[in-house]
């Protein structure tokens, strides 16, 4: 396989978690993503007033960034630390409640409306739950779902699309036998055969 030993790699959700609460986070970047700006006219594609999704946000600054031009943001996050400290960190405020659907989930929402969290598992959500995206920022999350999971990931992910949705992706390119990931190496054969 391309991946190399990374095929069977595992990381858990308590692993996730702990690296918030360490503050291990050296995937989390202080300034908006440079091919973001480089490439936001694919992603909005002259369309105002979108529904982005954020998968696996984190405490993702681009989600403001994203909002303040009109957009609504909608991100999920297994962290409940990583969604507080977003809000926390751009002086928003917010009310947190529970998620009916999904056991255990919270949702938190900017007060004014245009930015909603999701505090659960990604698997947990469908569009019946969070309705579908005209965009989607994906910096970060395929290359950090289990490599088993890839396929389960990307199967929900066309499920939350609206039909001219755009999907922005970054990935990473390396020697996967030199690093054990996360971020998993993600050849662009598989990202064909993964979105057809």
């Amino acid at each position: 396989s391309d991946i190399g030993s990374q095929k069977d790699r595992v990381v858990t959700e308590e692993e996730w978690l702990q690296k918030w609460e360490m503050g291990n986070i050296g995937f989390h970047k202080e300034q908006v993503h440079p091919l973001l700006q480089k490439y936001l006219d694919v992603l909005l594609n002259g369309r105002n007033g979108l529904r982005i999704f954020f998968p696996l946000c984190g405490k993702a600054v681009e989600m403001k960034w994203l909002a303040d031009m009109g957009h609504s943001i909608v991100g999920v996050e297994v962290s409940e630390q990583a969604l507080k400290d977003f809000f926390t960190e751009h002086n928003l405020p917010y009310c947190e409640e529970p998620v009916p659907e999904i056991s255990g989930a919270k949702k938190f929402q900017s007060a004014s409306g245009n930015i909603s969290l999701y505090c659960c598992s990604i698997y947990d959500l469908s569009s019946s739950i969070v309705g579908k995206f005209d965009g989607v920022w994906d910096r970060g999350a395929l290359v950090a779902v289990n490599p088993c999971d890839r396929q389960r990931y990307v199967n929900l992910m066309i499920t939350l699309m609206e039909k001219k949705s755009s999907y922005l992706l970054v990935t990473v390119s390396y020697d996967p036998n030199k690093h054990k990931g996360p971020p998993f190496y993600v050849p662009d054969s598989e990202i064909k055969s993964l979105f057809g």
